[in-house]
């Protein structure tokens, strides 16, 4: 009987498809599409689309660094307001009429910072990252409340280069979709396709045993934490070209839905394991429910609640995914 269920086609196709980390998440975003697609007639429409990746853009590149840093074992919870800093910085130094590639570069290289200071705390205290980063959170928030004295800053100007991060194309569709599909690409093939990737996972899985074999965990640590600042900054720039505007409550928030978009997508945050496509998929599943309840007409609390119970379902398929790989 046991030989029959596991040369059974059924049973190898249900195996194959266990070891993809992102079926979770590619199952939930089927059957949650077709739930809005009968909820609302106007849902599966290339304007909706294109709606959903602009929503999806700055969550699924902060998703990707997420994903990273916890794969190699560590969190940072200060992603949303890293996110803000590099908003304000860059409205900050475009307002004084700094030249705008030299000011991306400023806010990119502050935000970089930001995550290098997280790992040096981290790392050099052996406090956990989870602490490091909330007190962090806290603190970056505080600062920019401090400088805006509360206020929304502006930036009325206008340039070309900046203009890239959100420009449209293609009627609907904005550059924005484009530099997360970029990202996306780049850091899956790092993780999958480069040493310094299966250094991640080792380092994730086990750190002793990386560590035995010759991995400088310290090291790969922190480059998560300063890929997690850049791409925190990276989705800062292209928010304040989309809306010209930073508050300084600006991604308050955002850190706890960039984890849940990775673990959607297969993430565990035991560590050792995940995908960077998957933490895309799981940031567009975000955007699709954000969408999808409006078009339905529902209320905009039960955003919330419909992301929370999909958190806890994807936490547990993909445990049980793992045990089935595993064993």
């Amino acid at each position: 009987m046991n030989s029959r269920e596991q040369s059974s086609p059924f049973s190898l196709f249900f195996k194959r498809c266990l070891e993809y980390r992102e079926i979770g998440g590619i199952i939930g975003l089927i059957i949650i599409s077709a739930i809005f697609a009968l909820l609302s007639k106007e849902f599966l429409t290339i304007t909706t689309f294109a709606a959903i990746l602009t929503v999806t853009a700055e969550l699924g590149v902060i998703a990707v660094g997420s994903a990273f840093l916890i794969i190699s074992g560590e969190f940072d919870l200060s992603v949303g307001s890293i996110f803000a800093v590099g908003a304000m910085a860059l409205a900050l130094l475009l307002n004084a009429g700094i030249y705008p590639i030299l000011s991306v570069l400023i806010s990119l290289a502050l935000t970089i910072s930001m995550g290098y200071m997280n790992g040096i705390i981290t790392l050099r205290t052996g406090i956990p990252s989870f602490i490091t980063t909330l007190g962090m959170m806290m603190f970056w928030r505080g600062v920019l409340l401090a400088i805006t004295g509360g206020f929304t800053i502006s930036y009325k100007g206008d340039s070309f280069f900046i203009n890239l991060f959100s420009e449209r194309f293609w009627g609907d569709f904005t550059t924005s979709a484009l530099w997360l599909i970029g990202i996306t690409i780049i850091f899956e093939i790092v993780l999958s396709g480069t040493r310094y990737g299966n250094w991640v996972y080792a380092t994730g899985g086990s750190s002793g045993v990386a560590r035995a074999l010759g991995v400088n965990v310290n090291r790969v640590k922190m480059i998560g934490f300063m890929i997690s600042g850049f791409l925190s900054g990276l989705g800062g720039c292209i928010n304040l070209s989309r809306f010209r505007l930073v508050d300084p409550t600006l991604g308050m928030g955002m850190e706890l839905e960039a984890i849940t978009a990775a673990v959607i997508g297969g993430t565990l945050l035991t560590g050792g394991y995940g995908s960077i496509v998957g933490a895309f998929i799981g940031a567009f599943l975000v955007g699709l429910v954000r969408t999808g309840l409006i078009l339905a007409g529902a209320p905009a609390y039960w955003y919330r609640a419909f992301i929370g119970i999909i958190l806890v379902i994807a936490a547990v398929i993909n445990i049980r995914m793992k045990k089935k790989v595993s064993g």
